[in-house]
C-alpha cells in the first residue's frame, strides 16, 4: 500500500471514529429525531450535490486551462495579476458574493452556481499553475531532446507530473464549495442549508444537526471520491516517485 493511500485511510478512520463517538453521545431521543429528517436529507442532499457538481465542474473546466495558459513562458509575468483577480472570490465575504450575484441574476439556482463558481476558481487555477511550473527542468530538457513539440511535452510530461498538485487543489476547492453551499439557501439556491437555517430559526436542534451532519458527510464522500480518482489518474511511476 502506498504511503499516500495509507495516510488517507488513516485520516478517514480517525474521522469515522470521531463520528462514532459523536453519534454515541446523542441521547436516544435526539438521534431518533435527527433520523426523522432522512427523507429531507435525501431530497435536499440531491439539490446540494447538484449545486456542487455544476459549479465545481464549471470551475474545473475554466481553471485548469487558465492555469495551463498562465504557466507558459510568455504568460508567467501576468500570472500573479490574474491570481490576485481570482483572489477576489476568496476575499469578498460569501454573503456579499451571493448578494452581488443575486443582484444581476435574480434569486434561485443560477446566482448560487455563479457565486460558488467564482469561489472555487482560485485553488484549482493556482495549483495547476504551480504544478506545471514545478515540473523538474531536466524532464522538459529530455523531452525537447527527444524532439517533442510544446503540446506533446505538455500532455506527456508536464501534466502527468503535476496531476498530484492539481488534484490537491481540486480537493481543497470542492471542500470549500460544499461548505459554502448551505449559505446559498438564503438566496433560494436550495440544498442542505434549508435544514440548518430552518433549524436555527425554529430552535430545532435535531433539524439543524441533520443538515450539518449531512453536509459534513457529503464533504467527506466527495473528498474520498476525488482521492480515489487521483489514484486512478496519476501514472503509477510518478505516484511512486512522489510518495514511495
Amino acid at each position: 500500500m502506498s504511503k499516500s493511500l495509507l495516510n488517507g485511510v488513516t485520516k478517514w478512520l480517525v474521522i469515522a471514529a470521531i463520528l462514532l463517538v459523536f453519534a454515541a453521545s446523542f441521547e436516544k431521543g435526539t438521534l431518533e429525531e435527527v433520523l426523522y429528517y432522512i427523507p429531507d436529507i435525501i431530497y435536499l442532499g440531491g439539490q446540494h450535490l447538484e449545486l456542487v457538481l455544476v459549479s465545481g465542474l464549471a470551475a474545473v473546466l475554466v481553471a485548469i486551462p487558465l492555469g495551463i495558459i498562465l504557466s507558459r513562458p510568455g504568460m508567467v509575468r501576468y500570472a500573479e495579476y490574474v491570481m490576485q483577480g481570482l483572489n477576489i472570490g476568496a476575499t469578498i465575504p460569501t454573503l456579499a458574493m451571493l448578494a452581488m450575484s443575486m443582484s444581476f441574476l435574480g434569486i434561485g439556482f443560477m446566482p448560487a452556481v455563479f457565486a460558488l463558481f467564482v469561489i472555487t476558481l482560485l485553488p484549482i487555477t493556482r495549483n495547476t499553475y504551480t504544478g506545471l511550473r514545478n515540473v523538474p527542468a531536466h524532464l522538459n530538457e529530455a523531452a525537447r531532446g527527444m524532439g517533442m513539440s510544446d503540446i506533446h511535452r505538455l500532455i506527456r510530461v508536464e501534466l502527468p507530473n503535476s496531476l498530484s498538485i492539481i488534484f490537491a487543489g481540486m480537493r481543497t476547492a470542492f471542500s470549500l464549495n460544499i461548505g459554502t453551499v448551505p449559505i446559498a439557501y438564503l438566496i433560494g439556491g436550495g440544498g442542505l442549508g434549508e435544514l440548518v437555517f430552518m433549524g436555527i430559526r425554529l430552535d430545532d436542534i435535531p433539524m439543524m444537526l441533520a443538515g450539518a451532519i449531512a453536509t459534513a458527510a457529503l464533504a467527506v464522500l466527495v473528498d474520498i471520491t476525488l482521492g480515489l480518482l487521483s489514484q486512478l489518474c496519476i501514472p503509477k511511476g510518478i505516484a511512486f516517485a512522489a510518495h514511495g
